[in-house]
């Protein structure tokens, strides 16, 4: 739930600021003003209605072990962490100025000793990271090909057959993300279309890691 219309940020270093209540918690997401973030300097929708999705299950995060993966602003994770998540936040080493800005507005400073700002770069220094989370999340991460073996690299590597991975993903249509979703994930995952957006043409998945007795790893 959006509760009011953007407005501007007083500090410099941050041009648009939005306010969000999700299960009862306030959260304040601003966007950098810092043009080199790319695609990392948006609040995207797709991540806003996996934030809806969370609120409409009820899903229990208390105690959970949760990564966010291409946080960008970090709205995912600081509802994690809200939730009573113990969350690792991640993205590019340039966007972790951003999240941290976010946390600090949003999370109180008696839930901060369970949010990890981290540095993740998909396929490269994933191994650094542990591989038992209870939960995964990423909005918005799925819309370039030449990352997508990356990606389901990194997650084999920090899931268990027991670790719950939400993508949330809008449709867009000059790239191959049924191709993602369809073809190349469960090849390694099992894929459930969980929440369908028509109006805003956004996915939402649920993705569990299949037996290492079928012979899918990596």
């Amino acid at each position: 739930m959006e509760l009011q219309k953007d407005s501007i940020d007083f500090n410099t270093d941050y041009i648009l600021e939005r306010k969000y209540q999700f299960c009862g918690h306030h959260l304040c997401i601003s966007q950098s003003s810092d043009a080199q973030l790319g695609t990392s300097n948006f609040i995207w929708e797709a991540g806003v209605d996996l934030c809806r999705y969370i609120e409409k299950q009820n899903l229990n995060f208390k105690g959970m072990k949760v990564i966010e993966l291409g946080a960008g602003t970090g709205i995912l994770g600081i509802l994690a962490v809200l939730l009573g998540g113990n969350v690792t936040i991640t993205d590019q080493p340039n966007v972790l100025k951003q999240i941290q800005h976010n946390v600090t507005a949003s999370i109180p400073m008696s839930c901060r000793d369970r949010v990890n700002i981290r540095a993740l770069s998909w396929g490269c220094d994933h191994a650094q990271f542990p591989s038992d989370y209870d939960i995964i999340l990423g909005g918005e991460i799925v819309y370039y090909s030449k990352t997508y073996p990356l990606l389901v690299s990194t997650l084999q590597h920090l899931s268990h057959e027991k670790t719950t991975i939400y993508l949330s993903s809008k449709l867009w249509p000059d790239f191959q993300i049924h191709q993602f979703y369809e073809n190349i994930l469960p090849e390694h995952f099992d894929c459930e279309l969980v929440n369908r957006n028509e109006e805003d043409n956004i996915n939402v998945y649920k993705v569990i890691k299949k037996s290492s007795s079928s012979g899918d790893q990596l």
